[in-house]
């Protein structure tokens, strides 16, 4: 068997475990305790070491913008689309899949198969890219997220000075940013994980293995997915995919992209799943929520999991189909086609849903012309 669905194989397993562990984590403190260690320990040690070990080359300095292009595409996309699939707007649920959609985690679901089908080179590629990618979920989806939380709870008429300081605040206390800053001063000073202690290093490195089974570990145990929630988070991912297919295509057909490799990375790595960082700023409003005792919510916590449950395996089948493909993609129109086919699939729930409810509209209409009639007689 090949080694990249070995790996994804694995990771599923890990989500399964989590899944059979719930009879042993029965309470919210439980839950609370394995994601405050994931988000302040294992996620900024990772965060940490994946920066530090980033090694610019001027010649793909392109790659990164074109990942960057890619999440703001999405993110700007995706607030007309989320109230097509019947996710209303100015709702938890609403800012909750606008924040995660537009991310990636190649990471997990990516990067394993690119280096098994492509080769080490197109990993580096894809690495580089990633660089953008973390700009993008790391900084700009947590300013984002802040500033819903802060102009939702009652501070659209705050000045900006106050607003910026209140975020800036809350940014310079989570773990995450600090590391992220620590790494970037490092970096700026030339300095990289071997300019280190050996015991500082070690350490974060210890901690950073202990990331991917934990999250994996903790999807399983707080995914609490309804049918008709599977449903809704489903086509809102088919539509996802259907959209990253037409980006592509139509950034092919402009530069005429012909490298079948090529093609495959570019497909691939849009493709991969939905980044858990977003959830690390999503809990971090939580967790002010919870400080100020507040009714009212940025985010939809559970609606969040439930995405990234839902999103690893898809985009693992996704990713394996198209890396399997051979020369399929070397022409647009199959690029197109399924772009089309990936949009109906996850319109068909909507169109299902609007369909009953013209029936149902029909069918009263009927029933009032019929008493109607009954009673003119």
């Amino acid at each position: 068997m090949d080694i990249g669905i070995q790996k994804t194989i694995v990771f599923l397993f890990f989500i399964f475990l989590g899944i059979l562990l719930k009879v042993k984590f029965r309470s919210k403190e439980e839950m609370d305790g394995i994601k405050k260690i994931i988000l302040n320990l294992a996620l900024p040690a990772t965060i940490f070491i994946a920066l530090l070990g980033v090694q610019i080359k001027l010649n793909l300095l392109l790659l990164p913008l074109l990942a960057l292009s890619l999440n703001l595409i999405l993110f700007l996309v995706f607030p007309f689309v989320l109230p097509f699939l019947g996710i209303k707007k100015d709702t938890a649920e609403f800012r909750t899949a606008r924040l995660l959609v537009p991310s990636l985690a190649p990471g997990l679901s990516c990067f394993p198969f690119v280096l098994e089908f492509l080769g080490e080179d197109y990993l580096a590629k894809a690495a580089m890219a990633d660089l953008g990618n973390k700009i993008f979920v790391l900084i700009f989806l947590y300013l984002v997220a802040m500033n819903w939380y802060l102009s939702l709870h009652n501070r659209k008429q705050t000045k900006n000075l106050t607003k910026i300081g209140s975020m800036i605040k809350v940014m310079v206390s989570e773990p995450v940013n600090i590391f992220i800053g620590a790494a970037l001063l490092l970096l700026a000073l030339g300095l990289n994980m071997n300019s280190l202690p050996f015991v500082l290093s070690e350490t974060l490195q210890k901690l950073s293995l202990i990331m991917t089974p934990l999250v994996l570990l903790f999807i399983g145990l707080a995914v609490k997915i309804k049918r008709t929630q599977f449903i809704q988070i489903f086509s809102l991912l088919s539509l996802r995919a259907g959209l990253v297919f037409l980006i592509s295509g139509v950034f092919i057909l402009i530069t005429g992209i012909k490298a079948t490799n090529e093609i495959l990375l570019l497909l691939a790595f849009g493709l991969s799943a939905c980044s858990f960082w977003p959830y690390a700023h999503i809990s971090a409003v939580d967790s002010l929520e919870a400080e100020t005792k507040s009714k009212k919510q940025t985010f939809h916590n559970n609606y969040a999991i439930s995405i990234l449950a839902l999103s690893f395996p898809l985009s693992t089948l996704l990713i394996l189909g198209v890396l399997n493909s051979g020369i399929l993609y070397n022409t647009t129109s199959n690029i197109f086609l399924t772009a089309l086919v990936l949009s109906i699939i996850g319109m068909l729930s909507s169109i299902f849903s609007w369909s009953k409810k013209v029936i149902k509209g029909h069918k009263l209409l009927n029933s009032k012309l019929d008493s109607a009639q009954a009673e003119h007689i």
